[in-house]
């Protein structure tokens, strides 16, 4: 009985010690930052960014899950706070398919694998003014994600993303004709 609970609160223990370093965690800890942006495409959405390039087209298509976030990262503390909390993900699982330190500085692309498919990609930015990170999960071929690392093509998706939400192509809602009729 003693060994059996000893080893259900080991299991729970376990449990949450996983949990803590997952990109969930990180993106519900700072969604309410000030000065942060935050987005969660929902999956009915994804389509409309296919329309930022033809390779993103390609890899949206296998997306079941896509946020992207930037936030301050103004002071060396803030910084390598930041950095530590990414670190702690991208350490448990993620591959890390290329990384660039500068001092705080960090570019990082990670990814995680089952098989001969990239399920999870995590990209990763920090400038020492800013941060950023952009998230994919889905099913994924290894040949293009590399491709599009080398390319850069994941920078450009970011900042797509936040032109097109900031644009309002990415917001539903009433068209302003449809709120004047009702007035």
């Amino acid at each position: 009985m003693i060994k059996r609970t000893l080893f259900i609160c080991s299991l729970v223990l376990l449990a949450s010690c996983s949990t803590y370093n997952s990109i969930d965690t990180f993106y519900n800890a700072h969604k309410e930052d000030n000065h942060v942006t935050a987005v969660r495409v929902p999956r009915f959405m994804l389509s409309l960014i296919g329309n930022i390039s033809p390779e993103m087209k390609s890899l949206v298509g296998n997306t079941k899950d896509l946020r992207y976030m930037s936030f301050p990262s103004t002071t060396a503390e803030k910084s390598e706070f930041l950095n530590k909390q990414m670190n702690g993900i991208t350490g448990n699982s993620f591959i890390e398919v290329y990384r660039k330190n500068d001092e705080l500085k960090r570019n990082i692309v990670s990814i995680r694998e089952k098989r001969d498919a990239v399920k999870e990609i995590l990209i990763y930015n920090n400038n020492n003014q800013n941060g950023s990170f952009l998230y994919f999960n889905g099913d994924f071929d290894p040949v293009k994600v590399r491709q599009m690392a080398q390319n850069e093509e994941f920078q450009k998706l970011g900042d797509g993303l936040i032109n097109q939400y900031q644009g309002g192509s990415f917001t539903p809602g009433i068209n302003q004709g449809d709120e004047e009729e009702e007035k």
